[in-house]
């Protein structure tokens, strides 16, 4: 019997850098969204109008993207749960519990965009969409923005401990699959495949829903309000 592992295609490339970037813009998120100030509270709205656009990237990749990379591959079913919590199961990507975890964090990450959007921070911060609701409005999803930091990062904390756990003590490796694309699988998971699919065109469609979503988020499509007329003043003749 062969006992040698086997190389499969796990991750693509897209969905990669989604990941990292969107670990990266995560943290600049934290950090100047917790510091404040009119500069950085600038770069926080930027921050998050470009979290958005990786949100847009990766639903639009989870229907179009590569086999692991797709929703429907990676969204449990009740049974696939019972399998995974008795060790009846065997496929690679997200397991059934992890895959709960993705999908509840790209849920709390969007709407914490979302919100991002028509929030406001004292008068040194507007969301790019401000001026399209009222202002008890805005404190409103401003309060709801600050909850949602809070479940948030309890969910990161979460997915970082799982991690850990799986690498070291389930002595599955699954850093490095997100890096390289690869990953080593047992020999006799013989019904596991490379990951096919997410080419070019879909690639094509998911940036420019990207770009459209980052542009509608900027508010930038809003007109100006109109300026109010200046007195004019009548001269008299006498």
């Amino acid at each position: 019997m062969d006992t040698t592992a086997r190389r499969i295609k796990l991750w693509d490339l897209p969905t990669r850098l989604f990941h990292w970037l969107l670990v990266l813009l995560i943290v600049a998120a934290i950090v100047t969204g917790k510091i404040g100030g009119h500069d950085l509270m600038i770069w926080h709205g930027r921050i998050g109008l470009a979290i958005l656009g990786l949100m847009a990237f990766r639903f639009v990749w989870g229907l179009a993207g590569s086999t692991y990379a797709r929703f429907i591959n990676f969204v449990p079913a009740p049974r696939t749960i019972v399998a995974y919590v008795k060790g009846e199961w065997r496929g690679v990507g997200h397991n059934p519990l992890g895959a709960i975890s993705a999908i509840a964090m790209l849920m709390l990450i969007t709407l914490q965009a979302a919100t991002g959007l028509f929030s406001n921070h004292d008068s040194v911060f507007q969301g790019g969409l401000y001026s399209l609701i009222s202002a008890e409005l805005s404190n409103d999803l401003t309060g709801i923005h600050h909850g949602i930091f809070n479940a948030l990062l309890a969910m990161i904390i979460l997915h970082l401990g799982a991690i850990v756990f799986y690498t070291q003590v389930r002595k599955d490796e699954l850093v490095k699959p997100m890096i390289t694309g690869w990953k080593d699988i047992p020999p006799n998971s013989s019904n596991v495949e490379s990951a096919k699919g997410g080419g070019f065109l879909a690639l094509v469609i998911a940036l420019v829903v990207t770009g459209g979503a980052v542009y509608a988020g900027s508010g930038k499509w809003i007109p100006l309000p109109a300026a109010h007329p200046q007195e004019t003043q009548t001269e008299f003749q006498w």
